[in-house]
């Protein structure tokens, strides 16, 4: 019997009983980060890590949840499954599953830089591994992540010596929380979209320290605010929203910005090439690092990143899947 099987419904570990990160409703779905491509509401039951709860409380309004910490193994009919760091995201994880002698790993999406929010990452070794590959094309080369804060605050500073709140767009549970940690005690009072400050909010309520931020209603008219920093989500460009704190200079956080024409599509004055998934070097690292004999590559460019594995004796290929959809990367 596999111990993992394509559905319609998603990824179902046979033995098991139960799907991982399913695209439709299910029995139990266990869940490995709460990103809305890999967590979806309608589920009867949840599993997840202890620090994705509050998280799909929150956006799922799930209430049957059941977590585990990382490295501690639960028996699930007969299935071992234990969940251990992903460095995506806050509480992301890669499912291990080993039943019969046949062991799978299921990394969801990941990251191999610790930034000391989402725990470092820990390759775990199986006979078959299921991969993300976002940035599977040798051109995505991610610099040193202080490299990139520092270039950050100094254009903050910049703008703010001509006169420009400085808006920066990042996705408001992942990449949100890693620049408000970076560049919050530098510049005071950062404001903050909706979704952004909502996020924050419920992060500390949840006991993460990390600096406040100030709520901008968009209901009451903009505070008369200059050389400002100003956090929003890529879902805000463009909005009249975000038009009432000109003049503003605009960047965009996003691992798509190592493409130079990226940023002149999306209009940005500057693009910070910052992502929460692994680039090429880090994906080939993580795959060798298991010694799978069977890989299976799925969102994102899988099939160059399949071909590539391929020529290099590990044998790899594609699994068409429904993730890869988040709002930036």
């Amino acid at each position: 019997m596999e111990l993992i099987r394509m559905t319609d419904a998603g990824l179902y570990c046979v033995p098991g009983g139960f799907h991982i990160d399913p695209w439709k409703p299910v029995h139990k779905a266990v869940i490995t980060h709460a990103h809305s491509d890999h967590a979806r509401a309608g589920s009867e039951h949840y599993c997840c890590h202890v620090h994705t709860r509050p998280l799909l409380q929150a956006r799922l309004g799930a209430t049957s949840i059941e977590t585990l910490q990382w490295n501690q193994p639960v028996t699930i009919n007969g299935v071992t499954m234990t969940l251990f760091p992903a460095g995506h995201i806050i509480g992301s994880s890669q499912v291990r599953l080993e039943h019969g002698g046949d062991t799978w790993v299921v990394s969801g999406d990941f990251k191999t830089v610790d930034d000391g929010i989402s725990g470092a990452f820990e390759p775990v070794r199986c006979q078959h591994f299921i991969t993300e590959s976002t940035f599977g094309l040798p051109i995505y080369q991610w610099a040193p992540p202080e490299t990139i804060f520092e270039d950050m605050r100094h254009w903050i500073r910049q703008n703010q010596e001509n006169g420009f709140n400085a808006v920066i767009l990042a996705y408001s549970l992942g990449k949100a929380q890693r620049v408000i940690r970076a560049i919050g005690e530098d510049f005071g009072k950062i404001y903050a979209h909706g979704a952004v400050a909502n996020m924050q909010d419920l992060l500390i309520n949840a006991g993460w320290q990390f600096p406040p931020v100030v709520y901008i209603n968009p209901l009451e008219p903009p505070p008369s605010i200059k050389g400002a920093v100003i956090l929003a989500p890529p879902s805000a460009e463009s909005s009249n929203w975000l038009k009432k704190f000109q003049p503003y200079k605009l960047a965009v956080c996003s691992g798509w910005m190592q493409v130079r024409g990226n940023q002149r599509r999306r209009n940005a004055d500057r693009g910070f090439v910052l992502s929460d998934h692994a680039d090429w070097e880090g994906l080939l690292t993580v795959t060798r690092a298991t010694e799978a004999a069977h890989v299976y590559v799925t969102h994102g460019f899988q099939s160059v990143f399949a071909r590539y594995l391929n020529e290099q004796g590990i044998h790899a290929m594609e699994l068409e899947t429904a993730f890869g959809k988040e709002e930036e990367s």
